[in-house]
């Protein structure tokens, strides 16, 4: 059998398409820039409604050409991803064998746009950002990390083979590659090659995008659980609350993250439970936090509020205890026990690593969170809507949950994208110096380190997952900019 290329046959035809797109539109885009400071800025006219947009000029003709081509580009490279999920690698090469291994993942996203676009207007903020390209562009490579993770590391649908088989023969090949002695049913190539122990490149990067998309997102919900259920008291208070729990924040702060997650992590630290203990501890306060908002929002209905809280708090209680219990134990070291959930009742277990990883990122990010949630309370509680409840009334929870962090959502939201970002270049960097996850797991720091002793002779089974790590980082901005940009219109 022999190796596949790129772009396969297609690509006689395609390929000088896409070159000579390409060049025209980056020659496009430098003229647009020329002639834009050239020229100080678009020319500037009203529109009937009102608005603002450029207009005339060599520069507004610059402007439409580069999005005309631009739009050609995508269209070639659309061709490219089409042809090869209807034909596969026999047409497409390596790239319709990708194309067609992610039909699931196309699907999902063509289903989450058309659904997303067609009630964007009953969708509040989120239905915005279907207004900007910019954030759309951002969703799109944030949402495909998202389905291709899940749909790898829950269903096992889209992989190759298996993230930790090693096949005979296949040692550090080139991508395209195909499989020695594949039998029946047996996928017939390694797509992206193979790495330093002979593993699929392809399969583990996408294995690797759910380790990602398990910790990332999470964990930095956590974070601002903490950062949230500290920071609002904090600015609206004042006083002695917030210098104990700003000190607090500002002496997490003073350590450098990079050596905070070495302490952490390192298995003398992890002995002697103090992840496990912290764990206990930070996991809370999203219980705290529940229980506090709808307490605030229903304490003049006891009849309401009290089964109400008895089931949410039941649930995520029971989520709680599962979340730090592992084997039946909160924490266990060679000389004593802490006893948690049996295991007949836990409904999860998470790998002690995993845990770990999970508990520094919370304890890095929190601070930061609780800093950012503590200066915009102590900005709107002087609102008047804020005086307006204070005169009815309400109690201080009430305002802190019902007045000031609806107002403050804004720029809360685009900090959480943004958050993501930073704490999936913290895992990486965690994976890269071979902190917390085990030495086989194929998320995308491990794989980096591992590929980059022979990035000289082989590049791709590093290269790779730097280029994954590159787009959700890249996409994740993106998103934070449109909501930005979004957020300010509303």
């Amino acid at each position: 059998m022999e190796p596949l290329t790129w772009t396969g046959s297609l690509g006689i035809i395609l390929d000088p398409i896409l070159y000579a797109v390409a060049a025209i539109f980056v020659i496009a885009l430098a003229v647009q820039i020329v002639l834009g400071i050239a020229s100080g800025g678009a020319r500037v006219v009203t529109n009937p409604d009102g608005t603002l947009s450029s207009a005339g000029g060599p520069y507004g003709m610059s402007t439409a050409a580069t999005k005309w081509i631009g739009l050609a580009l995508v269209l070639v490279v659309l061709t490219y991803i089409v042809m090869g999920a209807i034909t596969g690698p026999g047409m497409v090469g390596i790239i319709g064998g990708m194309s067609q291994q992610l039909i699931p993942v196309w699907i999902a996203l063509v289903v989450t746009f058309v659904v997303s676009i067609k009630f964007k207007r009953k969708l509040g903020l989120y239905g915005k950002l279907f207004d900007s390209t910019v954030g759309m562009i951002g969703f799109a490579l944030v949402m495909f990390w998202i389905f291709a993770g899940v749909m790898a590391g829950v269903f096992d649908m889209i992989i190759t083979h298996d993230s930790l088989s090693q096949v005979s023969g296949m040692k550090n090949k080139l991508p395209g590659t195909p499989l020695n002695g594949a039998e029946e049913g047996e996928y017939a190539w390694y797509l992206l090659g193979g790495d330093n122990l002979a593993r699929d490149v392809f399969s583990r990067l996408f294995k690797g995008a759910w380790v990602v998309v398990q910790i990332a997102p999470l964990a930095t919900l956590f974070a601002f659980m903490v950062g949230i259920t500290l920071g609002l008291p904090a600015g609206y208070y004042g006083g002695r609350l917030d210098t104990i729990l700003s000190f607090m924040a500002n002496l997490i702060l003073a350590f450098p993250v990079i050596l905070l997650f070495y302490l952490l992590v390192t298995p003398e630290i992890v002995a002697t439970g103090i992840p496990n203990y912290m764990a206990t501890v930070l996991f809370v306060f999203p219980l705290v936090f529940l229980g506090v908002l709808l307490n605030s929002r229903f304490y003049t209905q006891p009849s309401v509020r009290t089964p109400l809280l008895i089931v949410v708090l039941g649930i995520t209680g029971w989520i709680y205890l599962s979340l730090i219990s592992t084997d039946g134990a909160i924490v266990s070291t060679p000389t004593y026990a802490i006893p948690g959930l049996p295991n007949a009742i836990d409904l999860f277990n998470i790998e002690a690593g995993i845990l770990v990883v999970f508990v520094s990122v919370v304890f890095v990010n929190a601070p930061t969170v609780f800093r950012i949630v503590r200066g915009l309370a102590l900005d709107i509680k002087t609102r008047d809507y804020v005086a307006a409840a204070q005169t009815r009334g309400e109690g201080p929870w009430y305002i802190m949950l019902w007045e000031i962090l609806p107002n403050a959502r804004g720029p809360l939201i685009v900090d959480f994208c943004l958050r993501i970002g930073y704490t999936t270049i913290l895992l990486g960097t965690l994976g890269f110096f071979g902190l917390g996850l085990e030495s086989e797991s194929p998320d995308w720091g491990t794989t980096i380190n591992a590929g980059r002793r022979l990035l000289s002779i082989y590049p791709h089974a590093a290269i790779a997952p730097a280029l994954s790590l590159l787009t959700l980082v890249l996409g994740l901005n993106l998103l934070a900019d449109g909501l930005r940009e979004e957020s300010l219109k509303d």
